[in-house]
């Protein structure tokens, strides 16, 4: 079994249910286990494209997929609760990231872990922090990596819990 941590995030419809229904699906894969979940956070769009705020977190799991089958999987699911890919960091019902996998490391068009942009996006690096078991990533601490960002400031703990 490889343990993997997915971000995901959403920000059209029921984003609180979205999520929920997101792990739910997860965890009903008989190749998936999800181990710890993160608070959830309320965060700042993206990119420059006009939208509403994202609900964001991040899942520990143990799976049994290679990561092109999780990556298979995760992108049906994101189908399955209405994603639709029609901007780039536009809007979105829900979106799902490999952000790492054990000690994998793999670079191809549809897929890189780690995450090439996880080290970027503070709502990816705070809710990691919350499951990842070690203080620090890649080296640094979460607080310095967060820091690096610049966009620390664009992630709140959110109302909801769930």
């Amino acid at each position: 079994m490889t343990i993997g941590y997915l971000a995901l995030g959403s920000n059209l419809g029921d984003r609180l249910g979205t999520l929920q229904k997101a792990v739910e699906l997860l965890d009903q894969d008989d190749d998936i286990q999800v181990i710890k979940k993160s608070k959830l956070y309320e965060t700042l769009p993206y990119g420059d494209v006009p939208q509403e705020n994202y609900y964001n977190a991040v899942i520990q799991i143990s799976t049994s997929y290679e990561p092109m089958q999780l990556l298979d999987k995760t992108q049906a699911i994101e189908k399955t609760l209405g994603r639709k890919r029609l901007i780039h960091w536009g809007p979105r019902t829900l979106d799902i990231d490999i952000l790492l996998m054990d000690n994998n490391a793999i670079a191809t068009e549809r897929l890189n872990i780690p995450h090439k942009e996880m080290l970027k996006r503070s709502f990816v690096l705070v809710p990691l922090k919350d499951v990842y078991p070690d203080t620090a990533l890649q080296g640094e601490s979460f607080e310095a990596l967060i820091e690096k960002t610049g966009n620390q400031g664009e992630v709140w703990l959110s109302k909801e819990s769930w």
